[in-house]
């Protein structure tokens, strides 16, 4: 068993690191004091991705992508989630759904979308639904050769980056029949009700949308009647596992500021990390970013060989609960050993601690992969974790 990783993913790995301590890092503070990314800093920003060979990381070199591998992606995204203000999401990946479009679809929404040429934002969350999809309300129509979508979007996350959107619509108002629509911008009769502020500032926006029979050309459906559902759990695969990267970058960045923090500050005439309430700390966190890291390279690696799909989504649910939760739990105590500086705004744990909270809710809440890791032992039995294939 060879657990190292290749010269090409540690090369990699340095790519990441170097972009977002070059790139990102310098922008925490912009967008920490506007709420987001200025629109004059977007395009150099976008033409950065470009130049330091960024560009499409989670596609194929057949549409035009990277090629790389899940591996290849997951060491990139761990080092860009070590920035804040959700500054990652600026390295753009194109949903993995477009790749089941038509080749009409494909040399109009991926081709472009892969080059940054474009940007596509994901609608399916609404009032009445977000872990329970099949009450989605949005309804699709279809009349005199054209869709017609009717309904309320919530959290539609980078809309004000983005030139599409991809809906989640029920045909006919049956939550039998899911089903995907690219909308361009601007849309006739799609309004934007509003851009609320949350808890962390971003990058982009998150939007709330209605539309209002908003027509969509036939040739806009992504797949087919029905099949939105099944398009979607592909994308919550890689989206749990991207998650699970920048939550693990994030633990990694808190821990090195505490650590490097603990050294340096002195009370009592020695370094706070000789107090053993300090050093326990930091060495829970390093456990704790061990055990995480672990089971992240495992279940990338493990989509690379070709794992059984239904074995990769119980994994990946596992997964993106540990990392998220572990987390939380690795920048809480971070800000601990900190004290009072890790309050303060100027510092990245502060915002750390502010960004990770959300990893516990947003592409299926901590309760909700509950649900699937305890769906997953009713029907394989507890051997879908504890085994090692």
């Amino acid at each position: 068993m060879d657990l190292a990783l290749s010269q090409r993913e540690r090369e990699l790995s340095a790519l990441g690191r170097r972009f977002c301590d070059e790139v990102l890092v310098p922008l925490e503070i912009v967008v920490d004091e506007h709420g987001e990314l200025p629109m004059e800093r977007r395009a150099a920003l976008r033409q950065a991705v470009r130049d330091w060979g960024l560009a499409g990381i989670n596609h194929s070199k057949e549409h035009g992508g990277l090629g790389l591998t899940m591996l290849e992606q997951t060491v990139i995204e761990e080092q860009l989630g070590r920035v804040t203000n959700g500054l990652w999401s600026c390295v753009w990946r194109p949903p993995v759904s477009l790749k089941y479009g038509t080749p009409a679809q494909i040399d109009a929404y991926l081709r472009p979308s892969i080059q940054g040429e474009r940007r596509g934002c994901f609608a399916i969350t609404e009032a009445e639904a977000g872990s329970d999809p099949r009450r989605v309300k949005t309804r699709a129509v279809r009349r005199n050769g054209e869709w017609l979508l009717s309904g309320e979007k919530w959290f539609v996350t980078s809309y004000n980056a983005s030139d599409f959107i991809i809906v989640h619509a029920h045909v006919d108002d049956d939550p039998d029949k899911p089903t995907l629509f690219l909308v361009d911008k601007p849309a006739r009769n799609m309004v934007h009700l509003r851009s609320p502020k949350f808890m962390h500032n971003f990058a982009f926006d998150h939007a709330e949308l209605r539309f209002e029979e908003t027509p969509v050309p036939e040739d806009r459906m992504l797949g087919k009647v029905g099949g939105g559902f099944d398009l979607t759990k592909s994308w919550f695969v890689e989206a749990r596992l991207q998650i699970a990267s920048h939550a693990l970058g994030a633990a990694i960045r808190a821990a090195e500021t505490a650590n490097d923090y603990a050294t340096h500050r002195h009370q009592f005439n020695r370094a706070i990390r000789e107090f053993q309430g300090v050093e326990f700390m930091l060495a829970d966190m390093a456990v704790e970013i061990f055990a995480a890291k672990t089971m992240l390279y495992r279940v990338a690696w493990e989509i690379d060989q070709g794992a059984d799909p239904k074995r990769v989504h119980a994994h990946a649910s596992a997964l993106k609960l540990y990392c998220s939760e572990m987390a939380g739990r690795v920048i809480d105590k971070a800000l601990q050993v900190l004290g009072g500086r890790g309050y303060m705004r100027e510092n990245p744990v502060e915002r750390l601690y502010r960004d990770i909270r959300v990893d516990r809710i947003w592409e299926g809440t901590s309760e909700i992969q509950r649900v699937v890791i305890g769906g997953q032992i009713r029907k394989r039995g507890l051997g879908i974790y504890s085994d090692w294939h």
